[in-house]
């Protein structure tokens, strides 16, 4: 097998943690269920020794054996919908930011209120009629009036081209 890049020992301990946190909840689960860690090393194809690594929070083991694991405990769960393109808020606040210093501050204020003669495609996207209204926007809020709700409120306030609210 190819030597890793980065050993596990330099994982930031947030990451650690998570890996410990989800061994936790799969050796729960297999107690829960009355199975040894043979039935379970059986079920995933890797051996009794590896599910006990799993079990420990070994970070080196397989990712695709955490994640079997993870399905053998709940079929319709989805680990890729933790990070699906609406979930990445990092990538959307910059993505967010690009277009909004390509548009000239003076020209409009909120797209919304934009006239329908000001809208411009944004690159790449296809032309519209109508107030210039971003796919992004779209996806990431409701319009409430002149206004964006998101679960993410720096992304809202991005939208909203306003600081964060005060709770």
């Amino acid at each position: 097998m190819p030597r890793q890049n980065t050993p596990p020992s330099d994982y930031p301990d947030i990451v650690l943690q998570q890996i410990k946190h989800l061994a936790l909840n799969i050796a729960i689960a297999r107690k829960r269920r009355g199975e040894s860690q043979a039935q379970w090393a059986m079920r995933l194809g890797v051996s009794q020794p590896t599910m006990a690594r799993i079990e420990r929070g070994d970070p080196s083991v397989a990712m695709a054996s955490y994640v079997m694991c993870i399905w053998l405990i709940n079929p319709r769960s989805s680990l890729a919908e933790l990070i699906t393109p609406q979930n990445d808020h990092g990538a959307l606040e910059k993505e967010i930011a690009r277009v909004r210093s390509k548009r000239s501050p003076s020209k409009r204020s909120n797209a919304y209120n934009a006239s329908a003669d000001d809208a411009q495609p944004e690159e790449g996207l296809p032309s519209q009629t109508g107030p210039a209204i971003s796919p992004l926007k779209k996806m990431l809020s409701t319009q409430t009036g002149p206004t964006f709700t998101s679960t993410h409120p720096g992304i809202a306030a991005l939208l909203n081209k306003s600081g964060p609210k005060e709770r």
